[in-house]
């Protein structure tokens, strides 16, 4: 291979030849790939405009930038391929397995989507006999939740598991999830609202998961209810009532009056009936997805996961995300002990070693050892990713610039659980102020605020927020000593405006001139030990004394940033002239000045932020 020159630097060049690397890599990852000195692209990125060093984690833009240089196909691994190529190494897979014979059917999954205060958690709370809304600040959903119900079919019983997601806009990502892992979805709109942002968003997350929708029209026994508006509206986004010719049922009900429910039931296992094959191989090792993540006191690390396949036992060998464990104990819903878990069952593992992040897959491994090796993998995996999205990449043209000032906002994100937790990140990464302010989430985690978190406060000079948590004990105390900024939130929203306030607090001011006056110069008078004073007449606002001035000469700036030091009427020391009387004007040691010039005064005033 010939080997071009950058800066004196040879390099290998690939010729249009495939190297494969994992988000966040190293350019020393990359000279391992290839053949080359870690040193050689450095200093290749360097000419390219671009400061990393050869251990720090470098994101996708950098790589392909510098692989287009060097002539290399550089293919940044996804998460998932990354993950299933790891689960190669330890001949593991992530999927159906087994022959048919072994396939039994299983229930339903149907999430629960819809805008925000349309109904969504009070119909579950309904069809469910449980209060979750007296629980949740605010009336909205913070936190995703799994619960399995029985009704009957045609003289069977059959089970439909639930998945109710969160309403509110910053939970768009696990409102995704959520469509991700569910076969049916069960559209929640208020038939005295109608269609609405969310609802159209909700409606877009299940159209890309491909599945079935069943349209549940809720708050019928509301004043104002009209759910014919609602089958008109959802025909513009592709969703025909069978009533009108489609293929779409709608359902109308009432969480209040329970009017509808058993309906509602129907409709779901008659869609589940027609257009889904529901089985999964309950033999097979078991399988599945964390639906939620939190820390209980009692407890450790407790993961609400939805088995896939398999049928998941007390005493597995467990790998979640980047966590894992022995199963426990498994839980169902109303916290009663369970032995084993079917295909399409949610329940509760205790027994991990961390809090699992939701959206994570989990899966059962032979030994503990391997699941460990799993986790660890998986946990330098998503480390490396963070650490390449967090850096800012920094232009030589913009160096100088940022190391003469860092104008960064620091946090740390504590909540009660891990979906809310990345929820509430992603919000806040989210908020777009200026360029020349960044935030960054230097920790996360699950439970209370910890004497380490504040410790790591002190080191960072960073901002704790704490989502439906408090500070513990020691925690309290060194925060209020050390003047630790400690903020608690119950909502998801206020969380974001006040750190979107205090972002623009960061900002530099913004000013803009204002023009206060104009004035001519008809005469110029010599006066000792002081220079020349313009005889003047003002033409326009008004001239103050201390204003910042300049001189014009036929249209010409010929000085500016000049102060008018002296301001006289007559003998009269003044503070202002205004437009159509004299003065004698003082530049202070400007001499320049001549008949005929216009000297113009203006003031810088801070520029108020939208």
């Amino acid at each position: 291979m010939a080997a071009p020159s950058m800066g004196g630097v040879s390099l290998p060049r690939g010729h249009g030849q495939t190297v494969r690397l994992p988000r966040g890599a190293s350019l020393t990852d990359l000279a391992e790939k290839i053949g080359a000195q870690p040193s050689a692209l450095v200093t290749a990125l360097f000419h390219l405009g671009e400061m990393v060093t050869a251990t720090q984690s470098v994101n996708d833009e950098t790589l392909q930038l510098l692989g287009a240089e060097i002539e290399w196909d550089i293919q940044v691994v996804s998460p998932e391929d990354e993950d299933r190529e790891l689960l190669e190494t330890f001949d593991l897979t992530f999927g159906d397995e087994g022959d048919e014979e072994d396939w039994v059917a299983r229930p339903p999954v149907v999430t629960v989507m819809g805008h925000v205060d349309h109904g969504k958690t009070k119909l579950l709370d309904a069809i469910r006999n449980s209060n979750v809304v007296a629980r949740e600040a605010g009336g909205i959903t913070q936190h995703i939740g799994a619960y399995q119900i029985v009704t009957e079919l045609e003289d069977y019983e059959r089970p439909i598991t639930f998945i109710d997601t969160p309403g509110h806009e910053s939970f768009t990502a696990m409102r995704a999830r959520g469509a991700k892992v569910t076969d049916i979805v069960v559209l929640v709109v208020a038939a005295d609202d109608g269609v609405m942002p969310q609802t159209v968003e909700a409606l877009n997350h299940a159209q890309a998961a491909e599945v079935p929708i069943v349209v549940a029209v809720n708050k019928i026994d509301k004043e104002g209810a009209n759910p014919a508006k609602i089958r008109q509206q959802l025909t513009e986004y592709g969703l025909v009532a069978e009533e009108y010719g489609g293929d779409t049922m709608f359902v109308d009900v009432s969480a209040t009056t329970r009017q509808g429910l058993d309906e509602l039931l129907t409709a779901i296992l008659l869609t589940a009936d027609a257009s889904l094959d529901l089985r999964a191989n309950a033999e097979q090792d078991p399988q599945g997805v964390v639906i939620e993540g939190k820390l209980d006191k009692g407890r450790g690390p407790v993961a609400t996961v939805l088995v896939q396949r398999g049928t998941l036992r007390q005493g597995d060998s467990i790998v979640a995300g980047d966590a894992y464990g022995r199963v426990r104990s498994l839980l169902d819903e109303h916290g009663n002990k369970l032995k084993e878990a079917l295909p399409a069952r949610p329940v509760q593992v205790v027994g991990l070693t961390s809090v699992p992040r939701a959206g994570d897959t989990f899966l059962v491994v032979e030994e503990d050892r391997v699941a460990r090796q799993i986790a660890d993998r998986r946990q330098a995996r998503i480390r490396n990713a963070q650490n390449a999205s967090m850096r800012k990449r920094i232009s030589l043209e913009d160096l100088d610039a940022a190391l003469k000032e860092n104008r960064q906002l620091n946090l740390i994100i504590k909540g009660d659980n891990s979906g809310t937790v990345e929820a509430l990140e992603e919000a806040l990464m989210k908020i777009e102020v200026s360029d020349d302010i960044s935030l960054r989430v230097i920790h996360r985690g699950v439970g209370g605020i910890t004497k380490s978190d504040i410790d790591l406060a002190l080191a960072d000079d960073v901002i704790v927020l704490g989502f439906n948590v408090r500070a513990e004990g020691q925690a309290t105390e060194l925060a209020n000593r050390e003047g630790v900024d400690v903020r608690y939130y119950s909502v998801i929203y206020q969380a974001i405006e006040e750190i979107e306030a205090a972002l623009k607090g960061m900002l530099k001011p913004e000013y803009e001139e204002v023009a206060l006056g104009t004035a001519e110069v008809r005469e110029v008078f010599r006066v000792p030990r002081i220079g020349n004073v313009a005889g003047s007449i003002v033409r326009s606002g008004v001239i103050t004394r201390n204003s910042k001035a300049r001189l014009v000469r036929d249209g010409v700036v010929v000085a500016d940033n000049l102060t008018v030091e002296s301001l006289r009427r007559f003998k009269d020391d003044v503070t202002e002239v205004r437009d159509g009387y004299e003065c004698g004007i003082g530049l202070g040691s400007f001499n320049d000045i001549k008949i005929e010039d216009v000297i113009e005064t203006f003031e810088m005033r801070e520029k108020p932020r939208a």
